[in-house]
């Protein structure tokens, strides 16, 4: 039989279980963003280019999907096989693919996230780090990872705000 964990331990679990929720919960908020200001736009407002760098919303929700929650948890913190693509390959959709198959793709992606983010330690080492790419930044444990996505997450969010704004005028939160 198993020893009780002292009361160290227990109020350590507990911070760490509180923390693991605030900071899910706060990436939750950040992707039913990225999909919410999105819905009920057309096919083709969804692949127009609106701002002059000429990325599009699809390209930005892939993007999401396949560098941020595929490249960062699966990738990164779980040392996962998977397919990586060059450059800005994830930011351009094909004409072939259907914007459900895009939102689909973010949707199991974040889920797979999920999955990695509730069976890793947030203290917890990479498993694989991209030296390779990101020379000189310091490999980040699973909570500093969180962050990172978070913050990648809200900020694409708040790109996706100002382009449904700019094709039929909706917002997605005013706070005056």
């Amino acid at each position: 039989m198993a020893e009780p964990a002292s009361n160290t331990e227990a109020s350590n679990t507990q911070a760490s279980n509180t923390e693991l929720g605030t900071l899910r919960d706060w990436l939750g908020y950040q992707r039913e963003h990225v999909l919410g200001i999105l819905e009920g736009l057309s096919e083709d407002d969804l692949r127009r280019p609106v701002l002059p760098s000429g990325w599009t919303c699809l390209g930005l929700v892939n993007h999401l999907a396949l560098d941020v929650e595929r490249f960062w948890f699966r990738a990164v913190a779980a040392g996962e096989q998977v397919e990586l693509g060059d450059g800005d390959a994830a930011w351009r959709v094909g004409p072939d693919v259907p914007a459900q198959a895009v939102f689909e793709l973010y949707r199991r992606e974040t889920a797979l996230a999920d999955a990695v983010i509730s069976t890793t330690p947030l203290d917890a080492a990479p498993a694989w780090w991209p030296a390779e790419i990101f020379p000189g930044l310091p490999p980040r444990n699973l909570r500093n990872n969180i962050l990172a996505v978070i913050t990648e997450t809200a900020c694409h969010a708040g790109h996706l705000d100002a382009v449904r704004e700019l094709i039929d005028g909706r917002t997605w939160l005013v706070l005056t």
